[in-house]
């Protein structure tokens, strides 16, 4: 079988019920989350993208996870939301990088995610305010998450060189608003955890 050739370039935004920044970002296996489990959603802007022949830019989208303990023991269970404008084929392209399944950098989440949730199609919007990220899903999600300021004027809180797979650099952030109902969840987040990071995911 010909492996896929994809890739997701953007931003995205994660917020979690973690009490001070996620441990999970300095490492997946040593440390469980501060509540010793993890609730998270995260928001998803993709500008370019591509899987195979279908384009995928221009396309926002939302994701959920609980994570029962450590990060690397899995038996996560995830839930996605796909921009109401994609594409049916879009939709497969995402169905199958979130699961897992295209290979490449999201590739542990098909060991890891042990019950999906399934898809929701939705409007999802992806905003910046000065330095504030606001993803809203109407009914569904209200988050609002601003970066912790750096030592250095005009500059962030960043974490480099770790072993998170998300993003080579990931910007510490707090949120504002974190207000999560699906899947028969409801969440609030608000003054907890939250990162934003450069979306550089491919095959």
């Amino acid at each position: 079988m010909a492996k896929d050739d994809w890739s997701m370039k953007g931003e995205l935004t994660l917020a979690c019920n973690c009490t001070v920044f996620c441990p999970c970002v300095l490492s997946l296996g040593d440390h469980p989350p501060t509540e010793g489990y993890c609730q998270t959603w995260a928001g998803f802007r993709v500008d370019e993208g591509h899987f195979n022949d279908t384009d995928l830019s221009g396309i926002n989208l939302g994701l959920m996870m609980e994570i029962p303990g450590y990060m690397s023991r899995g038996n996560w269970t995830a839930g996605l939301f796909i921009d109401q404008r994609a594409s049916i084929y879009a939709t497969k392209a995402f169905t199958k990088i979130f699961s897992g399944k295209a290979g490449g950098t999201t590739h542990l989440l098909s060991i890891l995610v042990g019950n999906f949730l399934g898809i929701k199609h939705e409007k999802i919007t992806y905003e910046v305010e000065d330095d504030t990220r606001i993803i809203k899903i109407p009914k569904i999600l209200d988050g609002s998450v601003t970066p912790v300021p750096g030592k250095a004027p005009g500059e962030h809180t960043k974490i480099t060189n770790s072993q998170y797979w998300i993003a080579e650099e990931v910007i510490v952030a707090k949120s504002n608003r974190s207000k999560f109902r699906a899947f028969g969840r409801n969440w609030n987040f608000e003054g907890l955890s939250a990162e934003v990071c450069t979306l550089d995911w491919h095959s």
